[in-house]
């Protein structure tokens, strides 16, 4: 998905530093396959200048990585993004871009340290990549929504259907999203604050 057709931050740049009403800083990682839109997301959802590790795709990797769509994407992902966003005056969102490729996948390890919680990006034209994300996230217990990117020629499936393809109990939020979009992934990340809430509600002693 083209970054530079993302929606950008309307006014003068935001400052990089804090505001001093702010009371809790939480740390969200954003998981997927290779070009399902990782990076469109924290770019156009961050309030600060987005920090990238973005390499230029050559020949090593073909027959290696999973390159479905790079015809159009020229440069991917090799540690991970980084952008920030605030939900609330009191609440900041820090957001962490893992990268898609799968031998780049044991950095997710430490990206997914003091994480609260994750949000799975999808392409419905690979869906079997979603797996071994999901699994992963189950295995280290991070509490996480789905969120289907929507790419013009990607089939569109039923919520439901995708939740059985998916494996997924019900509790867990699926929403259709557009990366590129600022409101929409503002409301991705809303979804899975709200999310995080109720769990957080429901452990909490009577």
């Amino acid at each position: 998905m083209d970054f530079k057709s993302s929606d950008t931050v309307p006014g003068p740049p935001p400052e990089d530093h804090l505001p001093h009403t702010t009371q809790a800083a939480v740390k969200i990682v954003i998981v997927g396959g290779f070009g399902v839109g990782k990076t469109t997301m924290v770019g156009s959802v961050s309030e600060i200048r987005p920090l990238t590790t973005e390499e230029t795709m050559t020949q090593a990797g073909i027959g290696v990585d999973d390159n479905y769509g790079s015809d159009s994407k020229t440069a991917t992902t090799v540690a991970m993004d980084f952008g920030r966003i605030r939900i609330t005056e009191q609440l900041v969102l820090y957001l962490f871009g893992t990268p898609g490729q799968e031998r780049f996948w044991f950095l997710w390890n430490g990206l997914f340290e003091g994480a609260l919680g994750a949000v799975v990006l999808l392409d419905t034209r690979r869906l079997e990549v979603s797996f071994d994300v999901i699994g992963r996230l189950e295995e280290r217990g991070v509490p996480f929504v789905v969120a289907v990117n929507s790419f013009p020629d990607a089939p569109r499936y039923p919520i439901e259907e995708l939740r059985g393809a998916l494996d997924l109990p019900v509790e867990i939020p699926i929403m259709e999203c557009d990366a590129r979009r600022r409101a929409s992934s503002r409301e991705v990340l809303m979804t899975l604050v709200r999310f995080l809430h109720s769990l957080a509600m429901r452990r909490a002693p009577v």
